[in-house]
């Protein structure tokens, strides 16, 4: 619950970064910032993956690229949604997008400090062996 509520600041964060460089896009307050950074969370969770499933065609024809126009369109639907949240356009939302992933992004890795702990399961002749890598790299 704890990482949720920090990758969820950590979207607010880069929201408000957003109107400091991109002109297209204003923000009125830490609030609707984060109101919005909870919108783009539910629909990257719920309609983004059916978008990338419909339109996979034109994202293979484009390399992918169209992945990028599914994120400015989210990230333009979450401004609408919100009041206080002002997109000028399609550039303006693509180019926002882009940044909130890439904020986020060195955020999130900051944060959570590069290798986290992992815990995998291994089966040998019927037997299941638990191998742990702790923050140092080891495993255990």
């Amino acid at each position: 619950m704890a990482g949720l509520l920090i990758r969820w600041l950590i979207t607010t964060l880069a929201i408000l970064a957003v109107p400091y460089l991109i002109s297209g896009v204003r923000i009125d307050s830490f609030g609707s910032a984060m109101l919005t950074a909870a919108i783009l969370g539910i629909l990257n969770a719920v309609v983004r993956p059916v978008l990338v499933i419909l339109t996979l065609p034109l994202t293979i024809l484009t390399l992918g690229f169209f992945i990028l126009v599914i994120n400015a369109l989210l990230f333009e639907l979450a401004g609408a949604i919100v009041p206080g949240v002002y997109v000028a356009s399609f550039w303006s939302a693509l180019f926002a997008s882009i940044v909130v992933s890439i904020v986020s992004w060195v955020l999130n890795s900051v944060v959570a400090g590069g290798k986290g702990e992992t815990t995998i399961k291994v089966w040998r002749r019927d037997q299941a062996i638990d191998l742990h890598r702790g923050r140092g790299g080891r495993w255990e």
